[in-house]
This record gives C-alpha cells, sequence and structure tokens, in this order.
C-alpha cells in the first residue's frame, strides 16, 4: 500500500540504492511509475506493507517500509532486490554495487570506484567537507539528518 513518502514516521526502513550513471527525465519518469506499482502491491506473507519511495538527483531510488504496521520479511526484501535487478537489467545500470561512493562536487553529482574516492582524498580532490551520500542510513529519520552529510561525518571519514 502506497503511503507518501513524508507521511512515514522516522523509525521506517529505508533501502537506498544509487545509480552508476545519472538516469534521463524520461527514464526517471517511467521508473517511477514501476516504484508506484511495485510499491502498491508490495506484500510480507501475503500483508501490504505501508510502503514508499523516493527519486532524488536522478540516480537515486530509496523505498520504504513502515515497519509498525508490518515488518518487511526475508521474501519481501527479496522481491524489492528482484525489482531492483529488473531495473539494473532494463536500463543497463548498476544499482547494486556498494563499493561506489557518490559525491557532490559543487553542484554536479560524482560517482566514483571507492579505490578512485580513496585516490582522492589523498589527491586533496575531496576534502572532509565534500558533502557525501551515506547509503547506510537505516531509517526515515537519519536519512534526512545524515544522508547527505560531510564526510568527515559519514562513514567515508576513515579516508581523511
Amino acid at each position: 500500500m502506497y503511503i507518501p513518502f513524508e507521511n512515514l514516521p522516522g523509525e521506517s526502513r529505508v533501502w537506498i540504492y544509487q545509480s552508476n550513471r545519472k538516469f534521463s527525465e524520461e527514464e526517471f519518469s517511467e521508473i517511477e511509475n514501476d516504484l508506484k506499482a511495485f510499491v502498491e502491491d508490495w506484500a510480507a506473507h501475503g500483508t501490504s506493507l505501508e510502503a514508499s519511495y523516493l527519486l532524488k538527483y536522478n540516480r537515486f531510488i530509496i523505498l520504504a517500509v513502515n515497519q509498525e504496521v508490518q515488518p518487511a520479511t526475508g521474501c519481501s526484501i527479496d522481491s524489492s532486490v528482484e525489482f531492483i535487478q529488473n531495473l539494473e537489467k532494463k536500463y543497463g545500470v548498476d544499482l547494486l554495487d556498494k563499493m561506489n561512493v557518490t559525491f557532490k562536487l559543487g553542484e554536479h553529482i560524482a560517482h566514483k570506484p571507492l579505490i578512485d574516492f580513496k585516490k582522492m582524498v589523498k589527491d586533496k580532490a575531496v576534502t572532509g567537507n565534500t558533502i557525501v551520500f551515506n547509503n547506510l542510513v537505516t531509517n526515515i529519520e537519519e536519512f534526512n539528518d545524515a544522508w547527505e552529510v560531510p564526510a568527515v561525518d559519514s562513514w567515508h571519514s576513515r579516508f581523511f
């Protein structure tokens, strides 16, 4: 059951998928339609999940579930991963590789393999003040407070 993202409680669980490239406006519109249909039918053990999604920067897909109403289970999480894998195939993108870093360079959103990000730190091309996307946040409250943060305030700080 779809619920607007902003109406979900702060403790709702989130999963963040980042694309290795920016989606076109047309692709993002198609993805939004597919997400809406998926979330409407998303269920755990036959019970509808109170869920939502958010699309950000033509690059990020955020899924959320209100765990207080009905927790996401292994099977429902597997179905969401299968949905994401289908998007990967359909659009020729990588959404599941966690060994990449996405960060802001001015108004530009950059996406680099972790090894390249470490080199950029060493070369001082990025600093502790560089805004990074901390995709390890686990709920909406953390998403709102700690998703877009200076690198020194996230797990990226270990590289400085």
